[in-house]
């Protein structure tokens, strides 16, 4: 009954906040509206308790799972990416403090996935300049996943890209 849970884990938060079982609960809250795909909520309960207990025994997967539930909500690429940025910089505050951990090697392969929705948006914006015979705005946009997106799969593509759309504006000097 996650409601019931929910509201004892709260009991116990907001009567007994210097206790020894305060981060237990505030990180169980967090599981719960985990669990209940209430990312926002979760997110904020696992970084109360990285801040207001971070010697606790949950600090370290708090920290992950507050970058986690951004990611959760890391929409497609077509859409705004404010969640994946926060995602990417969450992962990345995570390998700071914990760079030999063994979810490091998880949040470097999400920074991955992230980063390749990120130039996925640019490179399709990208196209759809083109199509719409915005070719100077296209190569903006190539130019974004070319500087920004290097370690992306994007990156050849968008470098082929570029230089076919060169070539088709009579810039041969710019595509060699």
């Amino acid at each position: 009954d996650w409601l019931e849970a929910e509201r004892l884990f709260d009991v116990i938060r907001l009567q007994f906040p210097s206790s020894s079982y305060a981060d237990d609960a505030l990180y169980a809250l967090g599981e719960v509206n985990f669990e209940k795909e209430a990312y926002i909520m979760a997110n904020f309960n696992y970084n109360m308790v990285r801040r207001s207990y971070p010697s606790s025994e949950f600090a370290k997967s708090a920290f992950y799972k507050s970058a986690y539930c951004y990611y959760r909500l890391s929409p497609p690429f077509d859409r705004d990416q404010e969640y994946t940025k926060k995602a990417i910089q969450g992962f990345i505050e995570f390998l700071s403090f914990y760079p030999n951990d063994s979810l490091s090697v998880e949040a470097d392969r999400r920074i991955m996935e992230l980063r390749d929705k990120l130039a996925q948006r640019e490179f399709e914006t990208a196209r759809m300049y083109r199509k719409i015979y915005s070719r100077k705005s296209a190569l903006i946009y190539y130019d974004v996943v070319i500087d920004d997106f290097q370690d992306s799969k994007y990156y050849e593509l968008a470098y082929v890209e570029k230089m076919d759309l060169l070539l088709e504006l009579k810039k041969n000097d710019e595509a060699k």
